[in-house]
C-alpha cells in the first residue's frame, strides 16, 4: 500500500506527500487556517495561509466539518514552531473525500459525557477515541505475540466449526438453531474438537475463534459472543507442566506488550504493565477458604462451595497482591462436582486450576482424562450420555495423555488495561439485551 502513515512523516521531510485522514480539528482565523488531521497512527497539522493563491483553497476549508475524511496534497516541513511534532503541510490540493454532519451524537472524545449504552449505540464514533484505538493494538499485539509463542512451540493452528450437534460445556448456557430438519448449537467452546486433534496425533493445537454463551448475566466480564485463545497439548505429566506452559504464554505477551505500548499504556490509561515473575503464586481451594475466613471474615456461599465466586477471586487477588507482590494466582484442588466430567482426577481430585489475575479469573485448565472406559463412568456419573456420544467415541482407538486451558482474548484485554467491564473492551458487545449494531 502505498499510504503514508502519520507517524512516518519526519521519512519526508522537505518532499511532495498526500496524506489521508480524518478532520479532527479546523480553525479559520483572519489571516490562515489549520487543519490538524489524524490517522491510525498520528496527528498532523496543515497550514492554509489566507491570500489570492489559496483562494480556492480558503473556501474548501471553510467548509470542511470536524470528523470529514479529506485527501491532502503538499509539501512537508520541519517548523519548530508548530506544538504537533514539528512539522507542518503546506498544501497545494485539499479533497474532501467525505464530509461529517456537525451535529455528532455522542462526544466521543469524552466517554464521561454519555453512558456507556448510549455510546455503544453510536460504537462506530466511540471507538474513534484515541484510547479505544490503542485498546485494539494492544489487544492485536498481545494475541499476535501468544500465536507467535505457541507456533514457535510447534503447535498447529485448528479452525474447529461453531455449529455442533450437542453442546460442547453442557446442557444449559446454549443458543439453539434450526440446522435444515433437524436441531443444532453455537458451539460454547472448542474443547471437544480440541481433544480430537489430540486423538489424532496433532500433540499441540491451537485456536483463536469466537465463542457464545447463551448466559443471562449482565455483569461486568460476561458475553454471549466472545473471543477465545484456546489450546491443548498432548504427553503432559502432571498438572505443573500446563502451569509452567500459561505462566511462559503471559509472560511473552506482556512483555511485548510493555515493550511497544507501555509508555502509551501509562498515559492514557495510567497502568503500568506488570510483567509477572515465575512461578506463579499455587494455593489449594481449602487452604485458601481458610485464609479468607481468618483474613478478611468472608466464607463461602453455600452453592459455591468446592468452587471459586467473583468476591473469592477478589479477596484472593488481594491477599496475594500483600503476600507474595504477585498480580497472579493459581487456585487448586476443585471439588468433582463444580469440575466438567473431561477433567482427569487423581485420588479423587480433579487435575486443573483457575488462574486469578486482578480479581478476575481468567483460565480453567485442567488434564484431561484420556482413558475411555474412565471418561465413559465419569460422563455417565454426571448425567452426560447421549449428547456426548460423537465425542467419547474419539477415545475407543487410543489417545494419549493430554491437557489445556482457554484464555478470554477480551477479558484479559479488559484486566490488562482495567477498563472495568467488557461492553469497553470488546470490539462490539453481545449481551443478553444488545444485538446491534
Amino acid at each position: 500500500m502505498k499510504k503514508i502513515y502519520f507517524k512516518d512523516l519526519d521519512k519526508h521531510f522537505n518532499k511532495k506527500v498526500v496524506l489521508d485522514g480524518f478532520v479532527e480539528k479546523v480553525r479559520d482565523l483572519q489571516y490562515v487556517q489549520f487543519l490538524v488531521l489524524r490517522d491510525s497512527t498520528e496527528k498532523v497539522q496543515v497550514t492554509i495561509e489566507k491570500n489570492d493563491e489559496n483562494k480556492e483553497l480558503n473556501e474548501i476549508v471553510s467548509g470542511i466539518t470536524a470528523e470529514s475524511t479529506v485527501k491532502v496534497e503538499g509539501k512537508l516541513l520541519e517548523n519548530e514552531k508548530v506544538k504537533l511534532n514539528g512539522m507542518e503541510i503546506i498544501p497545494t490540493s485539499i479533497i474532501v473525500t467525505s464530509k461529517s454532519n456537525e451535529d455528532l451524537p455522542i462526544n466521543y472524545k469524552d466517554p464521561a459525557s454519555a453512558g456507556i449504552d448510549t455510546r455503544l449505540n453510536y460504537r462506530f464514533l466511540d471507538l474513534r477515541n484515541e484510547k479505544n484505538l490503542l485498546m485494539f493494538k494492544v489487544q492485536t499485539c498481545l494475541i499476535n505475540e501468544m500465536r507467535q509463542f505457541v507456533v514457535n512451540n510447534n503447535f498447529i493452528e485448528i479452525h474447529t466449526p461453531k455449529i455442533i450437534s450437542a453442546a460442547s460445556e453442557s446442557g444449559a448456557e446454549v443458543f439453539e438453531l434450526k440446522y435444515f430438519d433437524r436441531n443444532a448449537y453455537l458451539a460454547q467452546s472448542p474443547q471437544f474438537y480440541k481433544q480430537m486433534a489430540m486423538c489424532s496425533g496433532f500433540e499441540k493445537v491451537f485456536e483463536v475463534a469466537p465463542a457464545f454463551r447463551a448466559e443471562k448475566s449482565n455483569s461486568y466480564r460476561h458475553a454471549t459472543d466472545f473471543t477465545s485463545f484456546d489450546l491443548e497439548i498432548s504427553y503432559l505429566e502432571n498438572i505443573e507442566e500446563l502451569m509452567d506452559f500459561e505462566e511462559n504464554l503471559l509472560i511473552a505477551g506482556l512483555t511485548k506488550v510493555k515493550k511497544e505500548y507501555g509508555e502509551d499504556i501509562k498515559r492514557l490509561f495510567n497502568i503500568d504493565v506488570v510483567v509477572p515473575t515465575k512461578p506463579f503464586p499455587r494455593i489449594k481451594l481449602e487452604e485458601l477458604y481458610n485464609i479468607l475466613e481468618e483474613k478478611f471474615g468472608f466464607k463461602m456461599d453455600y452453592e459455591d462451595v468446592g468452587d471459586m465466586n467473583s468476591e473469592s477471586e477478589k479477596l484472593a487477588s488481594e491477599y496475594i497482591k500483600e503476600k507474595y507482590g504477585h498480580e497472579f494466582v493459581f487456585i487448586t484442588d476443585f471439588s468433582v462436582k463444580k469440575r466438567p466430567f473431561y477433567h482427569k482426577r487423581e485420588n479423587g481430585v480433579p487435575q486443573g486450576a483457575d488462574l486469578i489475575w486482578k480479581g478476575c479469573e481468567i483460565t480453567t485448565l485442567s488434564l484431561r482424562e484420556h482413558r475411555y472406559d474412565i471418561l465413559c463412568e465419569q460422563a455417565k456419573e454426571k448425567g452426560i450420555g447421549q449428547d456426548a456420544k460423537f465425542y467419547l467415541e474419539f477415545f475407543k482407538y487410543g489417545c494419549p495423555p493430554h491437557g489445556g486451558f482457554a484464555i478470554g482474548v477480551d477479558r484479559i484485554t479488559m484486566l490488562l488495561l482495567e477498563t472495568g467491564s467488557l461492553k469497553e473492551t470488546m470490539f462490539l458487545f453481545r449481551g443478553p439485551n444488545r444485538l446491534e449494531p
